[in-house]
């Protein structure tokens, strides 16, 4: 596993619950939604799995809804839970993420 990939797996999850958070969506369209922000070596086939596991720890809701195009889709939206966990994902990506850009920056190489 590439070093990308292993730390992509450790933040898809808070990517993925924020994506929800912005408005009910279904799981190809959040490939998408992650491929348009530059994540394109994430696929559908992992990104299933994490759905089914935020559903089973109560942080999501999948419900089924008519599409315009085809048969129906299963859309996801945040429950009460998941609200909280993508404000600990946010709290704890903020706290790693500036003082590991400070480190990879030249202010950490001096």
């Amino acid at each position: 596993m590439s070093l990308r990939s292993q730390l992509l797996k450790g933040i898809l999850e808070g990517c993925i619950l924020s994506i929800i958070y912005q408005q009910p969506t279904y799981g190809y369209e959040l490939s998408m939604k992650l491929q348009k922000f530059g994540l394109s070596d994430v696929s559908e086939g992992s990104i299933y799995p994490i759905l089914l596991r935020l559903q089973k720890e109560k942080l999501i809701h999948g419900e089924m809804k008519k599409s315009e195009a085809g048969p129906k889709r299963k859309y996801y939206q945040l429950t009460d839970e998941g609200h909280e966990a993508l404000a600990d994902f946010i709290y704890h990506w903020d706290s790693i993420k500036e003082p590991v850009d400070r480190i990879i920056t030249r202010e950490g190489r001096k």
